[in-house]
């Protein structure tokens, strides 16, 4: 008895799509391999970057960072130039001498800069940490709002 890889019904019309669906998995399979330095645990080549999101409205930027199981003093924020800058450190909370099996969550310092599409107030610039979901609003400067202006009929 031979087994035979299950094909989606579907798939059966375009047999070009299954192969390139098998090179998909061959390449996803190999840079999962400890040893070719691209898997999670070479964790982008000794470091991690959180998800980040910039909003902005008329009045403020504001940018979202996901660090979920830190300690708002473990966190670093900064302007400097136009670019805002998180950095900081999660460590590894294995307790008792305790083995990790399996490590999925990223781990180490990190830094994350972003250049800001226009200038911020420094002085009014305000963050919270809720949730594991750090969130820094920065409102725009007065020069970078924009003005509304009225039309006068002679």
């Amino acid at each position: 008895m031979s087994l035979i890889r299950y094909q989606n019904p579907d798939s059966t019309a375009w047999p070009s799509l299954d192969r390139w669906s098998d090179l998909r998995d061959d390449l996803n399979s190999l840079f999962e391999l400890p040893w070719a330095g691209f898997g999670r645990s070479a964790q982008l080549f000794s470091g991690w970057s959180p998800a980040l999101d910039l909003y902005q409205n008329n009045d403020n930027l504001v940018a979202m960072v996901e660090l979920p199981g830190m300690k708002k003093e473990e966190i670093e924020i900064s302007l400097h130039d136009g670019t805002l800058i998180i950095a900081g450190e999660r460590k590894n909370q294995s307790s008792n001498g305790e083995t990790a099996e399996r490590t999925e969550r990223y781990v180490g310092k990190f830094r994350r800069s972003i250049t800001l599409p226009t200038r911020v107030d420094a002085n009014k610039v305000q963050a919270s940490y809720r949730d594991g979901i750090l969130t820094v609003t920065l409102p725009k400067a007065e020069e970078a709002k924009p003005k509304q202006i009225q039309v006068n009929v002679d």
